[in-house]
């Protein structure tokens, strides 16, 4: 078996069950779906279990989302409608920011190629 350094490594282990302890002490048993690059995993069919003596009790997760974790994210969650025009106003930025760049290429003499020809390449 090659060895593969950081979260490469758990590739082979994607969708056997798995025993996570979080930094927090929680307990997570479920199925490995996905991993990325910072290690973050997504754990499929999860129960957080939870020990007390010799006792312990399982509390159905699904796929787990630590809650502390989201809310330390930036984010703010909007309406769909504010959320389409919002996107609407990029893409439209976007376009007339790529309409100023084609334009100032072809002023310096350089051309451009079409984006319906890209595919041709």
């Amino acid at each position: 078996m090659n060895y593969m350094p950081g979260t490469a490594s758990l590739i082979q282990d994607i969708d056997k069950k798995h025993l996570v302890l979080l930094r927090d002490g929680r307990t997570l048993i479920g199925y490995l779906r996905s991993i990325d690059q910072f290690a973050n995993l997504v754990l499929h069919q999860t129960v957080e279990r939870i020990h007390v003596g010799k006792k312990y009790g399982d509390i159905p997760r699904g796929i787990f989302v630590d809650l502390e974790k989201e809310s330390d994210t930036p984010l703010q969650q909007v309406s769909i409608e504010e959320i389409l025009e919002e996107q609407r106003v990029e893409q439209q930025a976007k376009q007339e920011s790529e309409k100023l760049k084609v334009q100032a290429l072809k002023e310096r003499g350089l051309s451009v190629p079409r984006a319906d020809t890209l595919d041709e390449y």
